[in-house]
């Protein structure tokens, strides 16, 4: 992967308005990833799935995953999808996450998907949007939706997650996804992850809104790696566009489909957990 660029994109993302506050970071968990979103699993299947995976169910609200991969023909290239539901609890209290961790199948072909040739320095994202990314450091896209307390009121925005390759200096593929919000607040802000084998981890500080009010807390979010992204290269002297190959199947199944799951922290150390499977093509293994 090389250093990062600061040079804008030649087909550049519309810019997100100036940071005026800090109140939609929270949703950029993950992250992110999308095409084809299954209904959320309700909270008692998402606890059984979590149960079955090992992770247990958790001390904290309950918590549905869904995935898809698309195309999901074994074998071929893809993107996934993951989408990710906070369920609120009795309280209709959904408290601020510390941490979120995302399992998958460790064999899935990231490292040969071709995204994320290129670096975007965070300080250059956070400053100047996505539109100052080099194109080849774009590695999926997302959505999701935060409660924001104003006052009494508790007022829901959704945010657009974009998800770049970042400089990397560990061996590991390191990513800057930045949430960009326009009402009821204006707000972009860049949080840090890193792909592990077989996991994703993202650290999410606690994110203020108005001075003495509750911290701004996820709802739900949804975000593909991969997809129909365009990328650019340079040969003979030409600029040449083309599609990266994107994360590549196996050419089998596992028994069941593919297991996916995901881990949340709450700042009050509080924890849930959800899983789900992506079932085999055509029903095989």
């Amino acid at each position: 992967m090389t250093q990062a660029s600061s040079a804008r994109a030649e087909n550049p993302t519309e810019t997100a308005s100036p940071l005026t506050c800090r109140a939609t970071a929270v949703a950029l968990l993950l992250v992110a990833c999308a095409s084809a979103w299954c209904t959320a699993l309700t909270g008692a299947a998402s606890a059984s799935a979590a149960t079955r995976s090992g992770l247990g169910v958790g001390d904290g609200p309950p918590v549905a995953l869904t995935a898809s991969f698309q195309p999901d023909r074994l074998g071929a290239a893809t993107a996934i999808s993951f989408a990710i539901q906070i369920e609120p609890p009795e309280d209709d209290a959904i408290l601020p996450l510390s941490t979120m961790e995302v399992v998958y199948p460790a064999n899935l072909g990231l490292a040969t998907s071709g995204l994320g040739v290129e670096a975007c320095d965070p300080a250059v994202l956070a400053v100047d949007g996505a539109g100052a990314c080099p194109p080849d450091s774009k590695m999926g896209e997302g959505s999701a939706l935060v409660d924001v307390p104003i006052g009494p009121r508790i007022l829901h925005e959704r945010v657009a997650l974009g998800i770049y390759a970042s400089p990397s200096n560990d061996g590991y593929l390191h990513l800057a996804i930045i949430a960009a919000g326009a009402q009821p607040v204006i707000a972009q802000i860049v949080l840090s992850a890193v792909l592990l084998d077989g996991h994703l981890q993202i650290g999410v500080p606690p994110i203020a809104t108005l001075p003495g009010a509750p911290f701004a807390t996820l709802v739900n979010m949804q975000a593909t790696i991969g997809g129909r992204l365009t990328y650019y290269e340079h040969a003979h002297g030409r600029t040449i566009a083309y599609h990266p190959r994107g994360i590549g199947l196996p050419d089998t199944c596992p028994q069941g489909g593919w297991k996916l799951a995901a881990s949340l922290a709450f700042i009050d150390g509080r924890s849930s957990h959800a899983g789900t499977a992506v079932r085999c093509p055509g029903g095989g293994t």
